[in-house]
């Protein structure tokens, strides 16, 4: 399978593997795409996103509907993608391209063209046809998606829906497009205890309060259902000026203190898994 939308921005090494799952707790299949040649630069990430247990604790399944908010890199695309497709579905959303500002006309025409060069990418990896390909933005959802979705995975997104205003339109939209047992799952960079609202959810770190990401569900119609810490990292104080862009993979200052910011790794995490509420 050749890569999914974009290969990973730079080779990254690969002796670093899976963190070890119990074989019961492995979801069937998993092991084997994990270890795929497709993931060849993406396996040194694994130690700090996990991805096995992160998909065990958000119950997925190989035969469910599952779509990915916001793909971008692909990393877990190229997880989510071959796992699920030859039994279940993959599906692929992001926000509405219209309701945003841009910086240049080039970067406008990127975001505009999002759906089809997703569906493009993903259907040459897999070797399908890109009408097969499942991929919208939130105000073009197609009728037939309504309430057939098992799963709703948010990975380390929230912070810049926040910002940028648009977590409820993504949550409305994940809210119909679940089924009425469907769930969401959300891994996002965690602030420190104690973290103010003006220093963590006003001003963009990259980081937020885990009971900030609780309220805007609650505030959208779900509820809590479980925490995990399977992505934390003690060694993150989470208090960079630079942000989390300061840490891997960005590292933000390039070779300033890089040794002191890759011992430490990618960032601490709260990973939730949210019910509609009742």
């Amino acid at each position: 399978m050749k890569n999914i939308m974009l290969a990973a921005a730079a080779a990254l090494p690969l002796a670093i593997a899976a963190p070890a799952v119990a074989q019961d707790a492995m979801p069937a299949g998993l092991a084997e795409v994990l270890a795929a040649e497709l993931r060849a630069n993406d396996t040194a990430r694994d130690q700090y996103r996990n991805p096995a247990e992160t998909l065990a604790f958000f119950r997925v399944e190989p035969t469910m509907t599952v779509a990915e908010y916001g793909p971008g890199g692909a990393w877990y695309t190229r997880v989510l993608a071959p796992w699920l497709m030859p039994n279940g579905k993959y599906i692929a959303f992001n926000g509405d391209s219209d309701a945003r500002s841009y910086n240049t006309r080039a970067q406008e025409a990127r975001a505009k063209a999002w759906t089809e060069t997703f569906k493009n990418a993903l259907a040459e990896g897999m070797g399908v046809e890109p009408d097969s390909v499942t991929a919208f933005e939130t105000d073009e959802m197609p009728d037939d998606v309504a309430g057939t979705v098992d799963r709703v995975l948010i990975f380390r997104s929230m912070h810049g829906l926040n910002i940028g205003n648009t977590a409820d339109d993504v949550l409305k939209a994940a809210r119909k497009m679940l089924k009425d047992d469907g769930m969401v799952g959300v891994v996002q960079h965690r602030a420190p205890d104690g973290a103010s609202y003006d220093d963590y959810g006003a001003r963009q770190r990259g980081y937020m309060r885990q009971k900030d990401v609780v309220a805007i569900f609650e505030a959208n119609g779900f509820e809590l259902v479980d925490s995990s810490e399977v992505n934390a990292n003690p060694k993150d104080p989470a208090n960079w000026e630079g942000g989390v862009w300061t840490l891997p993979p960005v590292l933000r200052y390039g070779d300033e203190d890089r040794a002191k910011y890759e011992a430490i790794g990618e960032s601490d995490r709260m990973t939730l898994l949210f019910k509609k509420a009742d």
